[in-house]
């Protein structure tokens, strides 16, 4: 008899590790993710990604709008009597009383080297504190928030100047390829679980919109870090004259100067520690993205403002 597979998923990260188990004909008996959500004029209901690449496959899904204390739910997974249940960014804490359900349990695809970054934003905050590299780590869910034991871990490099779009691309598409090298050795329980050393964890909490905004006296490294770890939403930004400006990619420069000083006509700014960066692209409230060649033909920064 076919096993059965219950997938959780919700943005576009999950998408390519569905596709892939699907593609490789893993029976996909029924997939959850979070409901669509309205535009923020509230003219239009936005699909996960997870919900149209459903669609697209025919997958039956379930999208509620919350797991807890909902027993039509409980019943329904309960009735499925799945053999695992694959878990990648789906966006709500599974609650104790499903973790039962499955035969081998649920397994989660978390985008860290773990017990390093467990939480929401893994990616963001390895790229915002400079980290070397970054990974995967297929785990066991258990009740604590991404403490579960680890059967497997892939790295990779934060090379050059690579963004959290980048990165989570990279790692998805890796995700994509190892689940299918785990997948069996889980399903017969082969698989060698071993438990995080939870003395080395950190956590990578919820990104806030307000972390964003650039303290010109830190480093470039850091400033840079910011921008890359934060792109593309909410973005790192800086205020000038009551408007906001999101920088979308910028390099270390060499100039020197007062932090918050524009010392080029091609917006080279001064951060602490005598560095500078040099801005690559840029986006004006309420206008497109801008190369800063077209961004500097009409702004009102120029060589000397003061940031």
């Amino acid at each position: 008899m076919p096993k059965k597979i219950i997938f959780m998923g919700t943005p576009m990260f999950s998408v390519p590790i569905l596709k892939s188990l699907y593609q490789n004909g893993y029976p996909i008996e029924c997939v959850y993710t979070q409901p669509p959500q309205r535009s923020q004029r509230g003219q239009k209901i936005n699909k996960s990604p997870i919900q149209k690449i459903s669609e697209t496959l025919n997958l039956e899904f379930r999208s509620p709008n919350s797991l807890k204390e909902n027993s039509e739910e409980f019943e329904f997974f309960k009735s499925i009597n799945a053999d695992l249940a694959i878990v990648v960014a789906y966006g709500q804490i599974i609650p104790k009383e499903f973790l039962n359900l499955t035969k081998n349990g649920f397994i989660n695809i978390h985008a860290s080297i773990l017990p390093r970054w467990r939480g929401a934003a893994p990616i963001q905050r390895a790229i915002m504190n400079l980290d070397k590299e970054t990974g995967l780590s297929i785990m066991k869910i258990t009740e604590e928030l991404d403490t579960g034991p680890v059967c497997n871990t892939y790295r990779i490099n934060i090379e050059g100047n690579l963004n959290a779009l980048e990165i989570s691309e990279r790692l998805s598409f890796l995700a994509a390829e190892k689940i299918l090298d785990n997948i069996d050795d889980i399903l017969d329980g082969k698989s060698n679980f071993i438990e995080q050393d939870h003395s080395n964890a950190t956590y990578a909490s919820k990104i806030q919109k307000s972390e964003g905004e650039i303290d010109w006296t830190e480093s470039a490294q850091n400033i840079i870090g910011k921008i890359n770890g934060l792109y593309p939403t909410p973005g790192a930004f800086f205020v000038y004259n009551g408007e906001r400006y999101k920088i979308l990619k910028a390099d270390i420069g060499n100039g020197i100067g007062n932090p918050g000083e524009v010392i080029s006509n091609y917006l080279e700014i001064v951060c602490g520690k005598n560095q500078s960066i040099k801005i690559i692209e840029i986006q004006r409230q309420g206008k497109k993205p801008q190369n800063i060649g077209e961004f500097m033909l009409g702004s009102q920064l120029k060589k000397g403002s003061k940031i």
